[in-house]
């Protein structure tokens, strides 16, 4: 049965003053990209005196270690900012499986992935792609990472590597809070009704071409189904596959 194991805190890095990375060395089960465990400390207690954990998602390829965990801070929470403070040689708890079915071994075929993220929820993503599967099941692979400011485009050495893949890979950024040369403006959902996402990479979100995985900002999630919806895709279920793959980070 799953239980509770010890890790130790091999790393921490602080990408800005609220993101964070956890990288934490552990004898976990073996693990499929876009699953997640769950972190906890000992002192991190509810209003019950329960043990406080939270899921996150494995940033790491399943052949790497340490295990990488990428998370934000949240004012008054009564684990992130204590996993924030954590250093190397400190002691976190996580779970002994993983957990979740937001990979790619639940997508059908198709001619183009689309990984499309807010915030930390590009980790799963990081993950998938630093594995053989999305190069070799998929024509076009095209990373969305849409965030505030640019500061939080945060993993560059990683997505940097992807272009080793040459014209299959595409990385668009979103910077909604300020302008950046680089990034398109605004919300994921308005570029994709507009036409502005396709246009940028040169690929059409459509039902005979595109599968496509969301993950982050339940109101992201919401709004982007909405559109890729209108234009003729449906959710991917294993009884009735599809082409939208979502997954809240929250």
């Amino acid at each position: 049965m799953a239980g509770w194991l010890q890790g130790e805190v091999v790393e921490r890095k602080r990408w800005t003053e609220r993101l964070h990375s956890l990288r934490v060395d552990a004898p976990v089960d073996p693990f499929e990209p876009g699953q997640f465990n769950r972190l906890a400390l000992a002192l991190a207690l509810d209003i019950d005196g329960e043990r406080v954990g939270r899921p996150y998602s494995y940033v790491n390829p399943p052949s790497q270690t340490p295990l990488d965990f990428y998370f934000n801070t949240v004012p008054g929470g009564p684990l992130s900012n204590r996993l924030a403070a954590l250093e190397p040689g400190d002691t976190v708890q996580l779970m002994s499986r993983p957990q979740g079915f937001f990979t790619l071994s639940e997508l059908p075929d198709a001619d183009v992935l689309w990984l499309i993220a807010t915030g930390t929820a590009i980790g799963p993503y990081l993950s998938m792609l630093r594995t053989d599967t999305p190069w070799k099941r998929f024509k076009r692979v095209v990373l969305v990472h849409a965030v505030r400011t640019a500061e939080e485009l945060t993993y560059g050495d990683v997505i940097g590597g992807f272009r080793d893949h040459g014209a299959q890979f595409s990385f668009v950024p979103f910077v909604s809070r300020e302008a950046h040369p680089q990034a398109l403006p605004g919300r994921v959902p308005a570029a994709m009704e507009s036409g502005a996402l396709e246009r940028r990479v040169d690929l059409p979100l459509s039902p005979d071409a595109a599968q496509v995985m969301l993950c982050g900002n339940p109101d992201m999630v919401r709004d982007a189904t909405e559109v890729l919806k209108a234009k003729g895709l449906r959710r991917n279920r294993r009884r009735t596959p599809g082409h939208i793959t979502t997954e809240h980070y929250w």
